[in-house]
């Protein structure tokens, strides 16, 4: 960084010097004191400098030497670079980091709008896959009623032929009954409005059918479960 340094001194060369100059340059001028002082005055300077400052450092050559306060400035200016160099560093890492939230941010609200349409999809596609499926059951009870109204004998058979069509309607769904008479009785599943004595742990009365789907139970039977005095 010193390489366009301009001399403050304004000297010249030895080589552009007359030989009047040459004549009229004063002596070298000597310092008093040892060399042992004036090493251990450059070891004070070099503990003021900041701890990142280069080890190997060294002025260029025919550059003046520099006194405690010119090392100073040079020091103060080099810390004040270093400085505006990491603020500048940190200002793009947080510009960038803005840049990748703001994309994320767009990312997960499409995929949450995304999401969020197929799940309305696939409920609208369930809910008349359903009604689809039961509107059979509304036709045959439409002429059960119909007939009944005829002939009350035979309302009975008619209706029994539409709970097995809906019976037959749910096991397509993937749904199965439970908790029919003779069944052993599952908590899990079956939920007990009364016991009475007999073979424990066996279901005697259904007054609620139930219904699981796989191992989930979609709706618990309500069932008179046995037990053993």
């Amino acid at each position: 960084m010193f390489s366009n340094f301009s001399n403050p001194f304004g000297k010249k060369k030895e080589s552009d010097m007359t030989d009047d100059a040459k004549k009229n340059q004063p002596e070298n001028i000597q310092f008093e004191g040892s060399d042992a002082e004036a090493q251990s005055g450059m070891k004070q300077r070099s503990s003021d400098l900041p701890d990142d400052f280069p080890e190997d450092f060294e002025m260029p050559e025919g550059f003046p030497e520099m006194d405690e306060n010119m090392m100073a400035q040079v020091q103060e200016m080099m810390g004040q670079l270093q400085k505006g160099q990491r603020a500048e560093e940190l200002e793009q890492e947080n510009a960038d980091l803005k840049t990748r939230l703001g994309r994320l941010a767009a990312d997960f609200e499409g995929y949450r709008t995304r999401t969020a349409a197929e799940t309305a999809e696939a409920q609208n596609k369930g809910v008349s896959k359903a009604a689809e499926a039961l509107m059979p059951v509304y036709d045959d009870i439409s002429r059960a009623l119909s007939m009944g109204a005829e002939d009350p004998a035979k309302l009975i058979p008619g209706m029994q032929a539409v709970q097995s069509k809906v019976l037959s309607i749910f096991a397509g769904l993937g749904l199965e009954p439970t908790g029919q008479e003779g069944e052993d009785f599952d908590p899990a599943y079956h939920e007990a409005i009364q016991v009475i004595e007999g073979e424990d742990g066996k279901i005697v009365q259904t007054y609620e059918l139930g219904f699981r789907m796989g191992e989930r139970c979609v709706r618990p039977a309500r069932v008179v479960v046995s037990q053993q005095g």
